[in-house]
């Protein structure tokens, strides 16, 4: 009998790390016990229950997957199609699911994900930050036109690993007002639609007030 397993993950509001590594789990139809550490809890909480000393932390079966991209890895060895079927589209989401988790600096900087957030950042957009803006939406448009026509997402009719791991930068725009093209948009809009992100949201709504912290509430 398979061991149910525990995600570690920080507060749904803000943690996108968190979020990707729920959506994976749950996309490989996982049912991991949730352990909840808030940020910006007592120090060294999320160090006694990850390993690396931060979230998500998957343990399972045995195993022991403290990274977002190792986690889509161990959860399309469970589940394959979280990946693309063709060796293309495979290659493509990967590359995609790569860039998003070693770049875009500068767009995690200055737009932190609030999923309570509705408003335009004050100020207008950072130069370095519409780069970022930019890029994302030349590969979302792309990888649509290439692969996408069967469905409404990045490799068509299926959610898949690249997509849960774009989740929280969906969740940034949308909280930002930020102004995308046709493709884009739509892209955009799907993501936040899917059950499983909206339940995301839902939970994200039901946690304590308490949790909220003024360095993600009081961006400009």
């Amino acid at each position: 009998m398979s061991d149910r397993g525990t995600l570690v993950i920080g507060t749904r509001r803000y943690s996108s790390w968190s979020m990707r590594g729920w959506l994976l789990v749950r996309l490989a139809g996982l049912d991991p016990v949730e352990r909840m550490i808030p940020l910006g809890a007592a120090p060294g909480s999320i160090g006694d229950a990850s390993p690396s000393g931060q979230v998500p932390y998957l343990s399972h079966d045995g195993h022991q997957v403290w990274e977002s991209l190792a986690i889509a890895e161990y959860c399309a060895e469970l589940s394959p199609s979280l990946w693309p079927e063709t060796l293309a589209a495979r290659t493509h989401a990967r590359v995609l699911s790569a860039e998003m988790h070693a770049g875009f600096r500068a767009l995690r900087l200055a737009l932190p994900m609030n999923l309570g957030r509705d408003r335009p950042l004050a100020g207008g957009i950072p130069i370095d930050v519409q780069a970022d803006l930019d890029r994302i939406e030349r590969l979302w448009t792309a990888t649509r036109a290439r692969f996408g026509a069967d469905g409404p997402y990045l490799f068509g009719a299926g959610f898949g690993a690249a997509d849960a791991m774009f989740a929280p930068v969906a969740a940034r725009l949308a909280g930002y007002r930020i102004r995308l093209g046709a493709v884009a948009a739509s892209y955009c809009a799907e993501v936040l639609a899917h059950p499983l992100v909206q339940a995301w949201y839902e939970a994200a709504e039901a946690e304590p007030v308490s949790w909220r912290l003024d360095r993600y509430e009081s961006v400009a």
